[in-house]
């Protein structure tokens, strides 16, 4: 029952200290740091000690339960990496909100549900659990609850349950084409004797979920929701979802196309072509508006668009190599631009600063935090030895020696453009920052750095993406 505390225990603890009033915000933040800390100790407890278990049987193939696996427990990490850094910025970045407590209370239950998701033992809890953190993070967007505020949630409201709706028909069909055991199995559990002359079928249902779940993951044509939501939301929230709630999308799609559909069955077939070929749109497109956005978390949103079709790429190769370069991605993705939007926070915050064109002389007053927005930026570029160098170069790898012809050439192609993109939206801002020009007057510019709350999560996420690149092979080949 570790398991089953790990997810609940935030999911509860949460809300209730949110319910019941402090008389400072110091003792307020001291109750959420203990959940956020004992929700840590117990997830690695979970990581490393829980046994799969069933929580519920509707019929012989419909149940409810959970089964540790190693990609599950590498999420599952990201999670509360992400979550606790975010935890500790919020309680100072949130100071210039209004209720703090309601942010912390659906803050936590979507965490729980995140916990809970890492861990799905099947196709119906992982769409539960992937509904659940969609529903509890909406909040987190609309949380200013000013017009545009309430329109950005519903967008991605929408957007969300109409991608949901499409992976939830794929789940009932890869359900009725199955053997008696639907729990996640490398290579899917499809059964060959009942798929024979329905392929077309399948194939049509497993595309049409790749796109639901890809909803999440801001893959086009189903992307609309990113661009629109992160503005908007508060800094912390606008880095959960880029940084870990959109790969929710990631891992569904993951556990749809290796653990149930198989890659033995897909590989070859339209559907990874088609899948590869909105990946590379999506990369090229997303890179491009982000180039040419003038709004900050505009422009970090897009990006997001374009780099977690990165992820989505290595996926679609369908390969050992494919998959284990994904992952890659999504670890060096998650922190460096979980950082990014941070750091675009602490200028809403302290400056009051919005847009990229006000950000000159930025460095003089904020060199640590610009300091933590270049490396995060070389990470996301591609610059060893930071992550993103290793991940872009095993996608590449990967495509390269896969043998499918021009969509072995495309890819790396892509990944060049885009990498040239990233760094064209992202380096004038630090070049800016640190070198405004002769023109420039900064001799009225003050230190203005954030309190350590904020900048010690930034170090420890820069940090991290150090730590992808250097290590994320390992890593990634262990598990």
């Amino acid at each position: 029952m570790l398991l089953t505390a790990a997810f609940l225990f935030p999911m509860i603890a949460g809300p209730i200290s949110a319910l019941f009033p402090c008389k400072t915000d110091n003792g307020r933040n001291m109750r959420f740091a203990g959940v956020m800390i004992l929700t840590d100790i117990l997830c690695v407890l979970t990581a490393l000690f829980s046994e799969p278990f069933e929580l519920l049987s509707i019929t012989d193939k419909v149940s409810f339960g959970f089964s540790p696996d190693n990609f599950g427990r590498l999420y599952l990490i990201m999670v509360i990496i992400l979550y606790t850094a975010v935890c500790f910025y919020a309680f100072e970045y949130m100071k210039m909100e209004e209720r703090p407590a309601m942010f912390f209370g659906f803050y936590f239950v979507s965490l729980g549900a995140l916990i809970a998701l890492s861990m799905s033992a099947n196709l119906v809890t992982l769409y539960f659990c992937f509904e659940l953190a969609t529903l509890s993070s909406v909040p987190l967007v609309l949380h200013e609850m000013t017009k545009e505020a309430v329109s950005a949630g519903l967008k991605y409201l929408f957007y969300s349950i109409a991608g949901a709706l499409m992976g939830l028909l794929a789940v009932f069909f890869v359900y009725y084409y199955s053997g008696s055991d639907t729990s996640f199995i490398p290579g899917g559990f499809l059964d060959r004797a009942l798929i024979s002359g329905n392929e077309g079928i399948i194939l049509t249902m497993v595309f049409i979920g790749i796109l639901g779940f890809g909803t999440k993951a801001g893959m086009y044509p189903m992307h609309g929701w990113l661009p629109t939501a992160h503005p908007i939301a508060p800094a912390p929230a606008s880095a959960l979802l880029s940084g870990i709630i959109a790969k929710a999308g990631v891992v569904a799609i993951v556990r749809l196309v290796y653990y149930s559909a198989g890659t033995e069955f897909l590989r070859g077939t339209w559907v990874q072509y088609a899948w590869m070929s909105l990946c590379m749109l999506t990369i090229l497109m997303g890179s491009t508006c982000a180039f040419n956005e003038k709004v900050m978390k505009k422009r970090l949103a897009y990006s997001t668009v374009s780099q977690i079709s990165y992820i989505l790429l290595g996926l679609s190769l369908m390969s050992e190599d494919g998959l284990r370069a994904g992952v890659l991605h999504l670890m060096s993705h998650a922190v460096s631009k979980g950082c990014l939007f941070l750091v675009a926070g602490i200028f809403i915050y302290k400056l009051g600063k919005r847009n990229v064109s006000e950000l000159k002389g930025v460095g003089k007053q904020m060199p640590l935090t610009m300091w933590c927005f270049m490396l995060s930026s070389l990470s996301l570029v591609g610059i060893p030895p930071m992550g993103g160098f290793t991940s872009k170069w095993a996608l590449s790898n990967a495509a390269i020696g896969d043998g499918m012809g021009i969509m072995s050439i495309l890819p790396p192609v892509v990944l060049l453009i885009s990498a040239l993109l990233t760094a064209g939206y992202l380096f004038p801002i630090a070049i800016d920052a640190f070198f405004p020009g002769r023109d420039f007057d900064t001799s009225g510019l003050k230190k203005k750095e954030p309190s350590l709350l904020m900048t010690v999560p930034l170090i420890i996420l820069c940090l991290l993406a150090l730590a992808a690149g250097l290590f994320g092979t390992r890593i990634v080949t262990l598990i």
